[in-house]
């Protein structure tokens, strides 16, 4: 994951906490019994630097994992205790050991002479299969218990959070969603985060003294399955001038009529980075496409941003998955133009126009066939299309798909200009953003696959 917040003063602190654990005068306390080899493995730090409503400076530390704390000012706790976490998974452990001993005991039966194994019987089978099953019930016991308070200031849990499948054993016990939900919950604005690895032995000592420090981003394993929803924001790239989101699909990018319409990327970008300008967004995606953004945190930057916009100096890119096959009369990839005006009696669908309509220009590459399921379990053809526009238009790759002038057949889930079935979503996504940097003139290249 990109760092969600700038890294320094946080790492100044980082350095601080490890002076102080170095010289004692910050205590590490085990929680739990450990081995001897494990007592001497490193662990992660984490300080989050926040602004309180007074305006004030409060710092957090923490440490990842639930099996020790430190004694310092602000320590965060972790999100569920080790008590907690052992009483949940109680009610299999004894089972499961005696699972193994048995699956272990039937392992060695089947070991030949040269130390190959032979084929696992059925027993053996249905024995891991039913170790398998208890397991993924006592993680999914562990993993009911997270819940964090996010930005918006509704509390969520951690299972909601990552609907598709379990997360890894640990998610939520990381420094980041520990330091992000305590600061929410307390009204706190965050400024500055940071995470270093600390080696509890001698080899800390000059780090504490001055050896540069090196900080750890939040991992991809385990907190980029949370932290997007914690923060409002799946964050690509972020420095002083501009921001880069992965929008997600249902989400508005600028505020609309009515107070309803005002959650978007826009204020969510505001609300996470108060000192940004009041009118960050440079483009926008319709709210039911996903994928990439850039917004400016300045001026200078907007307008920088803007202007290439206007000259279509940006390169983007889209996958979409079309409800069908392409038909014959196209060709795998080619180039079209359409002409299209806003229908004014039924907003904000465009129609046809060849006369008055605005010319919209786009590229398209079929990337082939496939089988899509549908929420209902039905499943179809399908076309996967890479779509590159030259022109920037209302709808203009839904009217490429939909439109009789275009393939005829639309996007998968487009509520306006096809179908789209309950729970399932606009097929349409922000694949690729190129663009110079607005200050530095660096190119600058995003790329986010789909999750499709």
């Amino acid at each position: 994951m990109f760092p969600p917040f700038p890294e320094e003063p946080a790492s100044a602190y980082c350095r601080e906490l490890i002076a102080d654990l170095a010289s004692g005068a910050v205590q590490m306390e085990q929680l739990t019994p450990v081995s001897a080899q494990r007592a001497e493995q490193g662990i992660m730090l984490g300080v989050l630097v926040c602004t309180a409503a007074d305006g004030s400076q409060v710092v957090l530390r923490t440490v990842s994992g639930i099996r020790c704390r430190l004694d310092c000012d602000n320590f965060v706790e972790p999100i569920v205790s080790a008590a907690e976490v052992s009483r949940a998974l109680q009610k299999n452990d004894g089972e499961i050991h005696s699972l193994t001993e048995k699956i272990n005991t039937l392992k060695n039966s089947r070991r030949l002479p040269d130390g190959a194994y032979a084929e696992q019987t059925d027993e053996e089978r249905s024995l891991c299969r039913t170790r398998l099953d208890l397991c993924g019930e006592s993680l999914q016991s562990v993993l009911s218990l997270y819940s964090f308070c996010c930005a918006d200031g509704l509390v969520r849990d951690l299972l909601s959070m990552v609907k598709k499948r379990l997360p890894p054993t640990g998610t939520g016990d990381c420094c980041a969603p520990k330091l992000l939900s305590y600061a929410f919950a307390h009204a706190l604005t965050p400024v500055s985060m940071a995470e270093v690895f600390y080696e509890r032995n001698a080899s800390s000592l000059p780090i504490a003294h001055g050896v540069a420090l090196k900080t750890v981003p939040p991992c991809d394993i385990r907190c980029a399955l949370i932290l997007p929803a914690i923060l409002g924001l799946h964050i690509l790239y972020r420095d002083d001038d501009i921001i880069v989101v992965n929008k997600q699909s249902g989400v508005l990018s600028v505020p609309g009529r009515g107070p309803e319409k005002q959650d978007c990327i826009v204020s969510r970008v505001l609300r996470l980075f108060p000192s940004c300008i009041a009118q960050p967004a440079v483009h926008r995606l319709d709210m039911e496409t996903s994928g990439l953004m850039v917004l400016a945190f300045t001026q200078d930057a907007h307008r920088a941003l803007n202007r290439q916009f206007e000259n279509r100096e940006v390169q983007k890119e889209y996958i979409a998955v079309i409800d069908g096959i392409l038909p014959a009369r196209f060709e795998p990839e080619g180039q079209m133009e359409l002409f299209f005006s806003l229908d004014v009696e039924h907003r904000p669908h465009q129609i046809w126009d060849a006369e008055h309509g605005k010319s919209a220009v786009t590229e398209w590459h079929s990337l082939g066939t496939e089988r899509y399921t549908a929420p209902d379990g039905s499943a179809r053809t399908v076309t996967r299309i890479r779509f590159v526009p030259h022109t920037g238009r209302t709808h203009q790759l839904r009217l490429a798909a939909a439109d009789s002038h275009g393939f005829g057949v639309p996007i998968v889930g487009d509520t306006l200009y096809g179908f789209c079935a309950p729970g399932e979503r606009l097929l349409l996504h922000a694949e690729t953003l190129c663009f110079a940097h607005p200050i530095t003139g660096h190119a600058m290249e995003f790329h986010c696959a789909p999750d499709f």
